[in-house]
């Protein structure tokens, strides 16, 4: 009987506040609200508007980038363990990394017309692969082929207007970089000279933002294109070092 009463005060003394519980469900419908802005970004799609739809996946974006910190500060698994955060934040991604991207390189003819849906489809095929992967990481964070980005593919797509030939190829590519061992850096979770990649990353979201916000004609584009090229170019450098040269070149 004492041991019983002291497991039970042990496990009262170790249950979640209402606070800690409420915390944790924001941060749960902060990622669950991800769905809801690739809604807004698929309504610009059909109105016809690439830049809308590019700000919606854009806040997307950023709000995945900021809730698994978050999650694994509250320790949301303890707070609210019947609900599967990784498994939400999947569904979640999958709509705004893979589908609406897919729908947006469709509908604004980045391909090739003849091919134009079955590229599409092939981004989402090749995509269930990556997100049903249990060895989508490695030990230090680095993702285990491409990781199904398709909303930065687009934007690239969009921002540099390359032809659809290129685009159809590039495809191609990264769909058979899904089923191949190279390494994408995560740019918030890989330790591997973090200053220089969160500087980065925050240089590209800031000119990513700037530049799909700017008219096409803007003298300013071209100041924030070269920026965006040069942090783009360290992510790749980042990336492809871990490739070759394996888990000591992120030590």
């Amino acid at each position: 009987m004492t041991d019983a009463g002291g497991s039970s005060g042990r496990e009262a003394a170790q249950a979640p506040t209402p606070t800690r519980r409420a915390a944790g469900w924001a941060v749960h419908a902060l990622t669950a609200s991800g769905a809801f802005l690739g809604l807004l970004s698929m309504l610009e799609i059909v109105r016809g508007d690439a830049r809308g739809a590019l700000l919606w996946l854009g806040v997307a974006l950023a709000i995945d980038g900021l809730d698994g910190p978050m999650a694994r500060r509250l320790r949301i698994r303890d707070v609210i363990p019947k609900v599967d955060g990784a498994v939400l934040d999947l569904v979640v991604d999958y709509l705004t990394y893979v589908l609406v991207p897919a729908i947006f390189i469709y509908w604004f003819a980045l391909l090739p017309p003849d091919w134009s849906l079955a590229g599409a489809g092939f981004i989402l095929v090749t995509s269930l692969y990556c997100f049903a992967n249990i060895e989508m990481k490695t030990a230090d964070n680095y993702f285990v082929g491409f990781p199904a980005i398709w909303n930065v593919v687009a934007l690239y797509m969009w921002v540099l207007d390359s032809p659809p030939v290129i685009n159809a190829f590039v495809v191609l590519v990264l769909g058979i970089l899904t089923f191949v061992p190279v390494k994408f850096v995560h740019p918030i979770r890989v330790r591997d000279r973090r200053e220089i990649t969160y500087s980065a990353i925050l240089a590209w979201a800031a000119c990513s933002l700037g530049i799909v916000l700017l008219d096409r004609q803007s003298p300013w584009l071209l100041w924030l294109l070269w920026p965006w090229l040069g942090a783009s170019a360290w992510l790749a450098f980042v990336s492809l070092r871990r490739t070759f040269m394996g888990a000591d070149a992120a030590g």
